[in-house]
């Protein structure tokens, strides 16, 4: 709990309205979450304006209103602060209340198009100490040190933000590393955070329906780069952009950024490079080679798109201050991440892998990949989401149905969409029609995968993962890709 004049100190173009001595309990941007002596946040949405819903959170005991309207008919009893521009300020008032605890944090935030979940899996293990685990926010769960929990979000809004890097601190942990989404970005959710490095994976056509072009989507993300080293708090470590130079966006990612770059590559030359390639179906070997120095490094994880996430990882603990020796001996004991290829044992001679790309590169890369391990035929399931990019669809069944030999076509997770409608905007990408056949019930379809498969196949589900859930407009159904391939493995 705090007074609310010590959460205001950072906010003086705040006109308050009311009894400065009130004891906050929380803070809180949602009227259903609000709680008897609340800070109640009353910030616009892409859809609903919050100061609609202030007199329900007063409703339920808060006693304290940012807004940037006065509202007369408020009781006297609730202080109103009025500030012109709220999403600075909840940022702001985040902090105060949880004490600035990415300051007390090496926090490494992992952008880009692909590979932020396996990278940021790969830092937790590798900066996690014995007793100082290093925490997690994420698309799959939030490692909060000592704790672990489902994701509500990738990239949550700035209060639970702070509030997650807190219970990280109380957990014992010294690092934290974030999944930062384009969303996350523009949305000001990682707003006011202070990064002491920052990744840039990748980009590749993603989220078009909310940023409409490639450029747009671009410019947001490179926002968390521009803005890195702005913080005037010393910490112990330099202000580090770690970029992947193979991607032709890493220029413009850079174009603003004034913090000290570290780049890495496959291709070219590079701070952080790798070379003498090896794969397998049993993983990734290669030299990594950094300031003269060259360390074998070894991988459970399969694919050529995994070095790029393996080097990425490396290079964020460079920064914290790990040896490359030391990194290269940690990231033998990686298990991996769930639903990314995730491969599933069998009796039956086959390579099963649950996977969760569900865009056009990811897709591509990771049947690129199965192609150099397959000795056989590669069958695909896979389908698109409803409410999302509808652009990519004709584009992921033209790549699934040109590297496999065989493609199901099935449902993902439909949301408010008609699933026969997203399936005829995939099939515009499928001439060939001896090359694939549609499912729409997606467990139907793994069976059939898995009935069709022979000794030496490889079967790829792609598109849920991690996920347990199938969602059909505002129904909810279990489901999980993995548990389905295993029970009609077993069968």
């Amino acid at each position: 709990m705090k007074k609310l004049k010590a959460l205001l100190k950072d906010l003086p173009e705040a006109v308050l309205r009311g009894n400065k001595e009130n004891t906050i309990t929380g803070l809180c941007a949602h009227s259903k979450l609000a709680a008897p002596g609340n800070l109640f946040i009353a910030k616009k949405g892409l859809q609903v304006d919050g100061n609609r819903f202030v007199q329900e959170a007063v409703n339920a005991g808060a006693v304290a209103v940012l807004s940037d309207l006065y509202d007369p008919f408020l009781p006297p009893h609730v202080t109103q602060i009025v500030h012109p521009d709220v999403a600075t300020a909840e940022a702001l008032l985040a902090a105060a209340y949880y004490e600035n605890p990415d300051q007390q944090l090496f926090l490494a935030g992992v952008t880009g198009t692909n590979g932020k979940t396996t990278t940021t899996f790969m830092l937790r293990h590798l900066l996690s100490e014995n007793k100082h685990p290093c925490g997690l926010i994420g698309t799959v769960e939030w490692d909060l040190g000592q704790k672990i929990q489902p994701a509500l979000q990738t990239t949550p809004d700035c209060i639970t933000n702070c509030r997650l890097l807190r219970e990280m601190i109380q957990g014992g942990c010294r690092g934290a590393v974030m999944e930062v989404s384009s969303h996350g970005i523009d949305q000001g959710r990682v707003r006011k955070l202070e990064f002491d490095a920052v990744v840039f994976t990748n980009l590749t056509q993603d989220h078009l329906d909310y940023h409409l072009t490639m450029e747009n989507y671009g410019a947001v993300k490179a926002r968390l780069f521009s803005s890195l080293g702005e913080h005037s708090k010393a910490k112990a470590w330099e202000k580090t952009a770690v970029v992947n130079i193979d991607s032709p966006w890493w220029t413009r990612m850079m174009a603003d950024c004034h913090a000290t770059q570290l780049t890495y590559s496959i291709l070219r030359s590079a701070d952080l490079q790798a070379c003498n390639v090896h794969l397998d179906s049993s993983g990734t070997s290669f030299d990594v080679v950094y300031q003269g120095q060259k360390v074998p490094m070894q991988s459970c994880l399969i694919g050529r798109f995994n070095i790029y996430n393996l080097l990425a990882a490396t290079g964020v603990a460079l920064v914290y201050g790990m040896t490359l020796t030391s990194i290269a001996e940690k990231i033998r004991s990686f298990p991996g991440v769930p639903g990314r290829l995730e491969q599933i044992a069998n009796a039956r001679g086959l390579s099963v892998f649950v996977d969760y790309s569900h865009k056009e590169d990811a897709l591509r890369n990771v049947l690129e990949t199965l192609r150099e391990i397959t000795s056989k035929n590669i069958i695909t399931v896979f389908g698109c989401g409803g409410d999302r990019d509808p652009g990519k669809r004709p584009k992921m069944g033209a790549v699934a149905t040109q590297l496999s030999d065989f493609t199901i076509i099935t449902s993902d997770n439909p949301r408010h969409e008609d699933p026969d409608a997203i399936i005829a905007e995939i099939l515009q990408g499928c001439p060939d029609s001896t090359r694939f056949t549609v499912e729409p019930n997606r467990r139907s379809a793994i069976f059939y995968a898995l009935d069709q498969a022979r000794p030496g196949d490889t079967v790829l589900i792609a598109g849920k993962g991690h996920e347990r859930q199938q969602i059909f407009g505002s129904r909810v159904v279990e489901f999980d890709d993995c548990a389905i391939a295993r029970e009609a493995l077993s069968r």
